[in-house]
């Protein structure tokens, strides 16, 4: 593996040039303040009837239409949800200058080709591993955010260049950045939000809870402990990596993860999670984004509802409001 930092890479590839944000959500509000803080020339493009114009302009920053940045730009960073991508693309495609740069921080709509750049185009990925509001404060600190970069078309010869000075210009090379390619980081990624992270932990934090209150143990002792214990594995995790948070802990929690986790993680859990990368490689999970984008996102929606009703979520406001917060 190769990781690149500040030093192994030239910000000359951007020197004088104007990039476009368009999109000004988690990672468009992050990636252009972070960049105009370096020195970069930087507009963010939105739709005329866009809330979020007032917040970027209150931040100090340009804002334009999105085909009037998209034209103005050098670099056009694509970095609206997933599903809009490609409208998007399709709408400033010819407004874009020719062998101008496109660039992306998901590779989704690349990797299963529901945008299919100019073949003049650069096209490259910077895919900060973290959310938006982690990668401002850690550039507020002087820090940084570790990323992936990848190279899809390389027209001009310098697609690579504008990649990496890319990422030293939103932080991403203070931590360090990692070559991968857009199919690597997108089916991981979607491998992670489903069977993993997004997906996984907080179903099991949820079956925990509720296997507890079933057996008479009080909902605010079982959210404590099958919830309010997950920020403190994340930082020893973090800090000293699996192994050696299973030596940080008590022989007692030790144990009980050596005789209870294999039995909860099994080989059954194990094909599930086959299960969904394949469907992530296959594509059926983009065809599953793009119908519930096109119905509304009917199935979220309900998702979010039952999640605000649940025993759980009524615990944790519960224990909010006690703790003062």
């Amino acid at each position: 593996m190769e990781l690149l930092r500040d030093a192994d890479i030239n910000p000359a590839p951007l020197k004088g040039k104007r990039v476009a944000i368009l999109g000004y959500g988690n990672q468009g509000r992050a990636q252009a303040l972070n960049l105009k803080d370096s020195g970069i020339d930087v507009v963010v493009g939105l739709r005329g009837a866009s809330g979020s114009a007032r917040s970027a302009e209150e931040a100090g920053l340009e804002v334009a239409l999105v085909d009037d940045a998209a034209s103005s730009a050098d670099v056009v960073m694509f970095l609206a949800p997933d599903e809009a991508l490609a409208g998007i693309y399709k709408e400033v495609e010819a407004r874009i200058r020719y062998g101008g740069a496109i660039g992306f921080s998901h590779g989704l709509t690349i990797h299963f080709d529901l945008i299919r750049p100019r073949h003049d185009l650069d096209v490259y990925l910077v895919a900060p591993k973290g959310p938006g509001t982690a990668l401002r404060s850690l550039y507020e600190q002087r820090k940084g955010m570790i990323a992936l970069w990848a190279v899809a078309q390389d027209a001009t010869g310098h697609a690579k260049e504008i990649a990496l000075a890319y990422g030293k210009a939103i932080g991403c090379a203070r931590a360090g950045l990692i070559a991968s390619s857009f199919a690597e980081e997108c089916e991981a990624d979607l491998f992670n939000e489903g069977a993993v992270v997004w997906g996984a932990v907080p179903e099991i934090l949820t079956a925990g809870f509720e296997t507890l209150v079933e057996a008479g143990i009080s909902p605010e002792v079982a959210f404590l402990e099958c919830v309010g214990e997950l920020k403190l594995i994340a930082e020893l995790i973090e800090a000293r990596g699996i192994a050696g948070m299973r030596e940080a802990i008590s022989n007692t929690a030790e144990l009980g993860a050596v005789l209870g986790g294999p039995r909860v993680v099994d080989d059954h859990v194990r094909q599930k999670m086959r299960e969904v990368l394949d469907e992530v490689r296959s594509g059926r999970f983009v065809e599953a984004l793009r119908e519930e984008a096109a119905g509304g996102y009917p199935l979220l929606e309900n998702a979010r509802a039952q999640a605000r009703k649940s025993a759980i979520e009524q615990v944790f406001n519960d224990l909010k409001k006690l703790g003062g917060s």
